[in-house]
């Protein structure tokens, strides 16, 4: 099934969200929200399945869906991690600056705790107060975790995976080193952020979810010109049972726990440091790799991060070629003083 979340209130109302993205039916009766839904997953997921088979099959009450009015699936959450699942993202951004990567980095995943206050919906734009910051978007999968008990396995991580959503994770690159270099981590370097209009449960990714990837495409566009198309399901170092599994390591997770993938990003075929989709390649999740692959191979980067008036679309198909989250797009817009 796929869930949503109307902007209302600090915590948005719960919908359920036919499989083609064109109507909603209200789920309030069965929880108010997304979080009462995880909190209580185990008897509310089927009554909510319920509901999603008589949406799809035209036989409840159900309005036209638009993603405009969505907030994120969940518009506050008790948690948010964001892992660096795809080393080969990490040995470019490192090799462009000179920097040796650990070969620890290829056995412990790399993650930090993001801000998890106030996540911005699909088409919320991104407010940027200086674009000398280096605004960038990253397209990234990640999953949404029932409860998980300190130390957690990795099966019993895979087993409280419940829902799958796409990301922006919104990044100020600029800010990034000279933060870092304090030796503690990210806090202004992140900006809000996005998430897909819809969360859906890994059933609904069909043969494309084996318990712990999603082997997709994960598809990016700027300003309307393809940018990157990586499988998310190739390259991908660590997957999300092991990831979520990593986050629980020393403390237990609460329901709604958000557990993202980092930015997808896959080899070139013949071993270089990847292609633009304009050549033939599968492109980029995000600028900085891009502009990684350009200092590599031409001693500087040429593209520019974000500026004001740029559009950022990120999306994943179906092997039909239909839309599974619906889109996030975003516009960037200036932060008035």
């Amino acid at each position: 099934m796929k869930l949503a979340s109307l902007k209302q209130n600090r915590d948005g109302r719960l919908v359920v969200v036919s499989r083609d993205l064109s109507r909603y039916a209200d789920a309030t009766a069965v929880a108010p929200t997304l979080q009462a839904a995880l909190d209580d997953w185990r008897e509310i997921a089927p009554r909510l399945a319920d509901i999603a088979a008589a949406l799809d099959a035209d036989r409840i009450a159900h309005f036209p869906f638009d993603s405009i009015a969505c907030a994120a699936p969940l518009p506050r959450s008790h948690g948010w991690a964001d892992g660096s699942a795809y080393v080969n993202h990490v040995a470019l951004v490192r090799r462009a600056r000179g920097a040796e990567l650990p070969a620890s980095f290829w056995t412990d995943p790399l993650m930090y705790r993001g801000g998890s206050d106030a996540f911005l919906g699909a088409r919320d734009p991104i407010l940027i107060a200086d674009v000398a910051w280096g605004l960038d978007f990253e397209a990234e999968v990640a999953v949404i975790a029932g409860g998980v008990s300190q130390g957690a396995s990795r099966q019993a991580a895979e087993q409280a995976i419940e829902l799958v959503v796409l990301v922006n994770d919104v990044s100020l690159r600029n800010l990034i080193s000279s933060e870092l270099a304090k030796g503690f981590g990210f806090v202004q370097s992140k900006a809000q952020t996005a998430f897909s209009p819809v969360a859906v449960t890994p059933d609904e990714l069909g043969s494309a979810w084996d318990g712990a990837k999603v082997s997709l495409p994960l598809l990016s566009a700027l300003n309307g010109a393809p940018f990157g198309r990586p499988d998310a399901g190739v390259d991908m170092t660590f997957d999300f049972p092991t990831l979520v599994a990593h986050a629980a390591k020393t403390r237990p997770l609460g329901a709604g726990v958000i557990v993202g993938s980092g930015t997808v990003s896959n080899r070139d075929a013949d071993g270089g440091p990847g292609k633009p989709v304009a050549a033939g390649g599968v492109g980029y999740s995000c600028i900085a790799e891009l502009r990684s692959v350009e200092t590599i191979l031409h001693g500087a980067p040429k593209t520019p991060f974000l500026k004001v008036g740029d559009r950022v679309r990120i999306e994943m198909n179906d092997a039909q070629g239909r839309s599974i989250f619906g889109a996030v797009d975003q516009e960037v817009v200036s932060l008035a003083p």
